[in-house]
């Protein structure tokens, strides 16, 4: 018996493939996109809300407030001085903040 035998030639795999996915040509299906941005129009907008309400709600700030607060005292406990202590406060908390991350974003 030969070890290839049962398996389909890559093309006609290939074109069962695209088939299934919706393609034509190796492009996606023009409604399949659509489709798919409908959808994604409609829950992104609910999901923004959410995480906005998440990250920005004063129980959030009491925690943001209290890592920074945290962090400034365990800095200066372990002998740094506040100025020191400061300027790394404030490094840790820009790591905490998505707003800066998302300007990140895209920029290399």
């Amino acid at each position: 018996m030969n070890e290839y035998e049962g398996i389909p030639d890559k093309e006609e795999m290939r074109k069962k493939m695209h088939k299934g996915m919706g393609m034509n040509h190796g492009m996606p299906d023009p409604k399949k996109i659509k489709e798919i941005l409908d959808i994604v129009s409609e829950k992104i907008p609910g999901l923004l809300k959410e995480l906005s309400g998440l990250l920005y709600s004063p129980e959030s700030a009491k925690n943001y407030a209290g890592a920074a607060a945290t962090f400034y005292k365990e800095l200066t406990a372990a002998g740094m001085d506040n100025e020191q202590a400061f300027d790394l406060t404030r490094q840790y908390m820009s790591t905490l903040n998505l707003g800066n991350m998302a300007k990140g974003f895209g920029h290399k």
